[in-house]
């Protein structure tokens, strides 16, 4: 039985087919030519990544001095100002180590008067040794001149040469004295002496070591990691508590190797935040390039000599300053995840900065005052124990 023969496809469904292909093949053109146009006229000059955190300053809060913990004052996520106290250690230990050392400066300060005193007397005694020795040497003379014409004998000369010599010898030996208690005074006053100078240095110590009892916030922030129980024994550099400044935070945005070549210092960063999402975006600028991968900063680099070696496309970390107001406004935390996108058009700024830090980045003053208490402390102890003016 023979097959029927199959029917040739109509012109038209053939025409409809091409007019298919044809009109698939514009778009694919066009999409092309508007990537082709998009990556020239705007991609190729912004590079972005999510590989991107939230860093901050995270102040640790140490004792300087060791103690028993006796009162706390933050808690976690409480604010606190730069000098508040935060952590308040036992201070009887301490009380009486100041105590000791204000009673051994002003002790210190009245045996320095005493030296002062020895000067003037060891002057008195060496005047009248003087006046001594030129008696007895003139008597001599006398006595010489006698001896010489026999008007007395010998023996008695001999015995005026005695006393000369033994005036002579009481003379020498008070001029020792005089020299050695002039020496421990000569061209200073009381609170300027040696000894009063290291008393002085000991009270200061036991005074810092008291203050440094009470534990206070060298920056104003927001209280973190506590850690601290009341009754706790602390021993100095252990780790109590930290205080993070939120208004100094920065962004750190890990940029591929390939995506370093435009990017400059002082270019504009978008950035937006997982916690606000699209409805915040924050303006930033490229603050600094980092001076290593961060493969090559971690605690075991990475050693490529095996013959097993896979090339990586490594990350430079890259930090971005953030609008200070901004910040105000919508506060980031530490830590928190962040979209990066830099604008590569401005290429007038350097990869490396050209001009030397200078001044302090970061400081406090809290300490400084408890020093210049203590100097007024020392200044009030040398003024009582000296001599009355009448």
């Amino acid at each position: 039985m023979s097959q029927p023969t199959p029917t040739p496809p109509t012109p038209a469904a053939g025409s409809k087919r091409g007019k298919l292909l044809r009109i698939l093949a514009v778009i694919v053109i066009v999409l092309l030519a508007a990537v082709t146009i998009w990556y020239f006229l705007y991609g190729r000059w912004f590079e972005d990544t999510d590989d991107a955190y939230v860093q901050g300053n995270q102040v640790q809060i140490t004792p300087l001095v060791g103690g028993t913990v006796v009162s706390i004052g933050a808690e976690d996520g409480m604010r606190v100002e730069r000098g508040q106290l935060l952590v308040q250690l036992d201070p009887a230990d301490t009380q009486v180590a100041l105590q000791q050392a204000e009673a051994n400066l002003a002790r210190t300060v009245r045996q320095v008067r005493g030296l002062y005193r020895s000067v003037e007397a060891s002057q008195a005694d060496l005047n009248a040794r003087q006046v001594a020795l030129d008696r007895v040497r003139a008597d001599f003379a006398r006595r010489k001149d006698l001896a010489a014409s026999g008007a007395i004998s010998n023996e008695e000369l001999a015995h005026a040469r005695d006393e000369l010599a033994s005036a002579e010898a009481a003379l020498s030996g008070s001029r020792e004295k005089f020299e050695t208690n002039r020496a421990l005074v000569d061209d200073t006053v009381v609170a300027t002496q040696p000894d009063v100078q290291a008393a002085a240095a000991q009270l200061r110590q036991a005074y810092l070591n008291n203050a440094r009892a009470a534990i206070v916030a060298p920056v104003s922030g927001y209280v973190a990691r506590r850690s601290v129980q009341v009754g706790q024994r602390v021993q100095p550099g252990s780790a109590l508590m930290a205080v993070v400044p939120l208004e100094q935070t920065w962004v750190e945005a890990n940029f591929k190797e390939t995506q370093l070549k435009h990017m400059r210092l002082g270019q504009e960063v978008e950035l937006r935040s997982d916690l606000y999402g699209g409805g915040v975006k924050y303006k930033g600028k490229v603050e600094s390039l980092g001076l290593g991968t961060g493969s090559a900063f971690s605690l075991l680099p990475a050693q490529n000599a095996s013959g097993n070696w896979i090339k990586i496309v490594q990350r430079v970390p890259v930090r971005i300053a953030i609008d200070p107001q901004q910040l105000k406004e919508n506060p980031l935390r530490i830590g928190l995840s962040m979209k990066v996108e830099v604008n590569l058009h401005d290429q007038k700024g350097n990869v490396l900065p050209t001009q030397t830090a200078k001044g302090a980045v970061y400081d406090t003053n809290v300490y400084a005052q408890q020093l210049q208490q203590a100097d007024d402390d020392i200044h009030r102890i040398i003024q009582a124990n000296l001599p009355a003016k009448g």
